[in-house]
């Protein structure tokens, strides 16, 4: 579930994460102002869910150029990357 962040905050674009890895998706959202989510509000977060291993973003919502609020969370779907022939296993 996407939070769109403190009504107070101020408004950033959502950044384009997919086909980032992870770390690198974790670094452009928290640049935009932004935090990465899992769909599951009440399971672990993202960086629980891609340790260890190599993963990288399959998919995110809101959309790249939507508006939300300083310190909201977007939901990424991610998948982990074996080897050089891209991502196997979704989450």
């Amino acid at each position: 579930m996407t939070w769109i962040g403190p009504s107070t905050a101020p408004e950033v674009t959502v950044p384009d994460v997919v086909g980032l890895l992870v770390p690198q998706a974790r670094k452009v959202a928290w640049e935009a102002g932004l935090t990465l989510a899992s769909d599951d509000p009440d399971g672990p977060p993202v960086s629980a869910l891609t340790w260890p291993g190599v993963w990288v973003v399959t998919g995110q919502h809101p959309a790249p150029g939507a508006k939300m609020r300083r310190q909201g969370s977007m939901v990424v779907e991610f998948a982990e990357v074996h080897d050089e022939n891209g991502p196997q296993r979704p989450r």
